[in-house]
């Protein structure tokens, strides 16, 4: 077909960037586009660098109105508690008295997919918390992955790009599981050990309750006395750390494409709140040099064994929004939201971040005046000399806007220290202007390699089978080989069986000397409670009415949530039934108890089909007296039936507890 007129009109825009030299928006020719300007390698990033701004300046304003990242995203509101004064490391007003309950609003979120992708996808999760102090709002804006996947901001259009659906077919939507990605990764490196954690559980996490959230970068605590601390936080969820296993994450994205946001918002409303301990690690200053790893380098952990986290307080979310666009889309978070007592470190992704944020609020809430929005309010006031703009709501009066002033005695004015104003850490610089990266940041592999190594076998296996998967989707070969070769580096037998699950060829590279392991990482560690755990249990319409009553108050009393299913909705007894077996699944609970059956073939199919789907996901499954023979062939830990119901269910709550029970050979 010929060209038609817009597309004649198009064509003097149309240009092929492939053979190119790299050129800013002005045509200049750029010399590095790896390194943001710092001064020395391990100093902060300056505003002098114009092209690392008019990089992330386009990345921020390239979508509008969802956010670029973190578009698919729920919240709740909350309150924080302090267990104990932390005043001998920071003077942060929340963090001080543990009488004082200070406001939250958290929101959680998956990061590459659209505001209309499933939530059950291999992702990162966003854990971003607002404190609404006396002092200010302090944002707390976090992952539930400790690392990331660069080292440095200059490059993170370049990693969001990569991770995207692919520009010329849009598509997969929410998935990593594609050429540019792995593209990305094996020609930066520097992503391996993040790389670990999103094949791994950790990136598909069975519920927001359960997922642990972390601060990634280093920051600073400073005390009255101007002493210095830096500092990672972590958020470890009283439920313990818990995940769904791939299939179950693939299917639940199909079958109920809201599960996250269901599961929180159904929790909170049933007071089921959901709580996370506050942990910090603190490091001396003088102690910032003793480890073999740089502790500014995102990329990195820092070993719990090795450095301890200390819980400091914890988190109660206790209040669903009342309007989700209003709450939980309008929420600006912002790392340079602080107040005085919390500080920065040189790290140069967390540089860059405090560009970034507020300039990626302009475009998306439609100018400078987002923070009067009422879901991004301070509680206490606010006095400053900014004025007007789009969505501005305050009404100043009076002629002044300006400082300094004497039509106002110079009001507002500033505070001094002592009064409660911010004051910089004073951290001493003498450095060179350069675009580079410290050699501290050269290791890539070594704590990849201890992830992997604190990993149980079950944890292992998922790795592999989702590099498997990941990688087997790649359409370039040279890619696929490329990524098969990187991991040698990172256990050569984890790469040897991905290249023998993808056709590539076998590894290059002698593998990792490195032994560490580091228990903390593992979920097979975490805590193992049955609270709040989704029971779907099965019954016939015309099964014993007070023996299920029972039933059900006995799972309750244990915190379990069970759920009525069978062929057809309406009541047995006083219990109304929740769900059939078609507008339920398996996969949308935690354990399956059968209380009683009944002999027609398609209840007794159906039945199967959940027994089925749930023991091969290694999830507990138990059966009445009544019910014990449609478990024959299912063997294993987990698998509870008998004759003694009363024992039964005891046993069943104890099979639950447990999560998962992976030696069970499906």
């Amino acid at each position: 077909m010929g060209k038609n007129r817009k597309d004649e009109q198009l064509e003097q825009f149309r240009v092929d960037d492939r053979g190119q030299k790299l050129t800013t928006n002005q045509g200049l020719r750029v010399s590095d586009d790896e390194h943001s300007l710092k001064a020395g390698v391990r100093g902060p990033t300056l505003l002098e660098d114009f092209h690392f701004r008019e990089k992330m300046t386009h990345f921020d304003h390239e979508r509008i109105p969802e956010r670029i990242v973190h578009a698919r995203g729920f919240a709740a509101h909350g309150e924080f508690e302090l267990y104990e004064s932390m005043q001998d490391v920071t003077r942060a007003g929340f963090l001080q008295d543990p009488s004082v309950k200070t406001p939250v609003f958290v929101r959680f979120s998956t990061v590459a997919g659209s505001r209309g992708s499933a939530e059950t996808v291999r992702d990162a999760r966003g854990f971003s918390t607002k404190f609404y102090t006396e002092e200010g709002n302090y944002d707390l804006v976090g992952n539930n992955i400790p690392v990331f996947f660069i080292q440095d901001a200059i490059k993170f259009p370049d990693f969001v790009h990569a991770v995207k659906p692919e520009p010329h077919n849009e598509m997969p939507q929410a998935a990593s599981a594609h050429d540019t990605f792995w593209d990305f990764v094996a020609n930066n490196q520097e992503s391996a050990h993040m790389v670990m954690w999103a094949m791994s559980d950790r990136a598909i996490p069975r519920s927001y309750r359960m997922m642990e959230g972390f601060g990634v970068h280093t920051f600073r605590f400073i005390n009255a006395e101007g002493r210095a601390h830096f500092v990672k936080f972590h958020w470890k969820p009283v439920l313990g750390v818990h995940s769904l296993v791939w299939d179950e994450a693939q299917k639940i994205a199909g079958k109920d494409p809201d599960f996250h946001r269901r599961d929180l918002w159904e929790s909170i409303e049933a007071g089921d709140f959901p709580e996370y301990e506050l942990g910090v690690q603190l490091l001396a200053e003088e102690d910032e040099f003793k480890f073999d790893f740089d502790i500014l380098d995102p990329t990195k952990i820092w070993p719990e064994e090795d450095i301890p986290v200390r819980i400091v307080g914890k988190m109660t979310l206790n209040r669903n929004v009342d309007n989700v666009f209003a709450e939980a889309e309008q929420v600006a978070f912002h790392p340079g939201h602080v107040v005085p007592g919390i500080d920065f470190s040189n790290d140069p992704l967390l540089q860059g971040r405090l560009f970034s944020y507020t300039d990626t609020q302009l475009i998306r809430l439609g100018g400078p005046n987002f923070h009067e929005l009422p879901i991004n309010r301070p509680v206490c006031p606010f006095h400053n000399n900014q004025r007007d703009g789009y969505n501005r709501m305050t009404i100043n009066k009076g002629p002044v806007s300006y400082h300094k002033n004497s039509l106002a005695d110079n009001t507002p004015s500033t505070s001094s220290e002592e009064e409660g104003g911010y004051v910089h850490y004073q951290e001493k610089i003498e450095a060179k202007k350069v675009r580079g990266r410290s050699v501290s940041f050269d290791d890539h592999f070594s704590q990849a390699t201890l992830f992997w190594n604190s990993m149980s076998p079950p944890e292992k296996q998922h790795i592999i089978e989702a590099f498997s998967f990941e990688i087997g989707k790649v359409k370039s070969k040279s890619v696929q080989q490329q990524a098969v070769d990187m991991f040698a580096n990172v256990d050569l037998d984890l790469a040897t069986q991905i290249a023998d699950s993808v056709g590539a060829n076998p590894p290059l590279g002698r593998g990792s000397d490195v032994t560490k392991a580091s228990p903390a990482l593992s979920q097979e560690n975490t805590v193992k409670k049955p609270n709040t755990r989704k029971v779907g249990v099965i019954v016939d319409k015309q099964g014993d009415s007070v023996e299920l009553l029972q039933l059900i108050y006995s799972f309750k009393a244990a915190g379990l949530k069970p759920e009525i299913i069978s062929n057809k909705l309406g009541t047995l007894g006083e219990l109304a039934i929740d769900h059939t077996f078609k507008t339920a699944d398996p996969v949308l609970f935690d354990a399956i108890y059968v209380a009683s059956v009944s002999e027609d073939l398609t209840f007794l199919k159906e039945t199967g089909r959940y027994l089925t789907e749930t023991y091969n996901h290694y999830k507990a499954l138990g059966a009445s007296s009544t019910a014990q023979d449609l478990l024959i062939g299912m063997d294993g830990p987990g698998v509870v039936a008998g004759n003694d119901n009363e024992r039964l269910v005891d046993s069943f709550i104890h099979a639950v507890t447990a999560h998962r029970h992976w030696s069970r050979i499906v």
